[in-house]
């Protein structure tokens, strides 16, 4: 794909208003429907244009038109793979006028951080706090590096809290957002207790708004062997929804419950 084409307006911009719903007479590609229903075809493109956005990660070269451009491409994937997406709030991501914020949500499956480009970044600079592992992980390692994301233990609680004061307060000080997944591993069951409050503490530390999301994404199912390489679920609509931006408050537990239950009652009405 080459510099023009990715300028092109429809990278960033297919999203145009609040919300977005696949249109209902999106086909499923042939190449999927000859795969029997299994999750070959999605998994090989999937897989090139990870291995795309890596490369340009290693040269230096995952510019926003890039990132916006693949990530879109895997959105474009799970329509064609019969998936439907439905996108909310997108309005509450605008209003930011590209300013920081600390973007809490659950985590469900490799989906969400192959995606969220697609809509998020043209309203804000972002990066992720992620695990250590990821940096060993071939191609995923270029693209975090070229996100700057912060990389926490997950085995020192105390340590881990003070990278993400410090590097956080630093990434949202430049002017780059940071999306934090308090759950710290993905699971399809949401589990309230397991939702630290890290993010809250950042948010409160640095001086900076929280933006709470939900999502659904097990469309892409977590694997029993291969944990990366699950199932496709496709009768399993993928679903993102932003709230507003919030000033933390107080000791910011009255701010971590409304989140959760933000959360909580979106999953409900998603699986109902």
């Amino acid at each position: 794909m080459s510099d023009t084409e990715m300028t092109k307006p429809e990278f960033g911009n297919i999203y145009l208003g609040d919300t977005y719903d696949t249109p209902e007479d999106t086909p499923r590609c042939l190449g999927d429907r000859l795969c029997l229903g299994g999750r070959w075809y999605f998994y090989w493109h999937n897989f090139n244009i990870f291995r795309k956005t890596g490369n340009a990660g290693k040269k230096g070269l995952l510019n926003r038109e890039r990132q916006i451009a693949y990530s879109t491409e895997n959105m474009h994937l799970i329509e064609r793979c019969g998936g439907r997406i439905h996108l909310r709030g997108l309005d509450h991501l605008r209003a930011m006028n590209q300013k920081p914020a600390v973007l809490i949500g659950n985590h469900m499956s490799l989906l969400e951080t192959a995606v969220l480009h697609s809509f998020l970044r043209a309203h804000m600079d972002f990066t992720f706090v992620i695990k250590p592992a990821l940096m060993k992980t071939p191609f995923l390692c270029n693209i975090m590096r070229a996100l700057d994301a912060i990389v926490v233990s997950r085995d020192n609680p105390r340590q881990d809290l003070k990278t993400v004061m410090e590097e956080g307060k630093k990434r949202l000080d430049a002017g780059r957002s940071v999306v934090i997944f308090p759950q710290g591993t993905r699971a399809i069951e949401f589990d309230p207790t397991k939702f630290n409050s890290i993010g809250i503490k950042l948010a409160k530390s640095a001086g900076y708004p929280v933006i709470p999301f939900a999502l659904k994404t097990d469309f892409l199912q977590n694997g029993k062997y291969l944990r990366d390489m699950g199932p496709i679920k496709r009768d399993a609509d993928v679903w993102f929804e932003f709230g507003p931006a919030r000033e933390i408050t107080g000791n910011g537990r009255e701010d971590l419950q409304e989140i959760v239950d933000f959360i909580a009652d979106r999953l409900n009405k998603w699986n109902s």
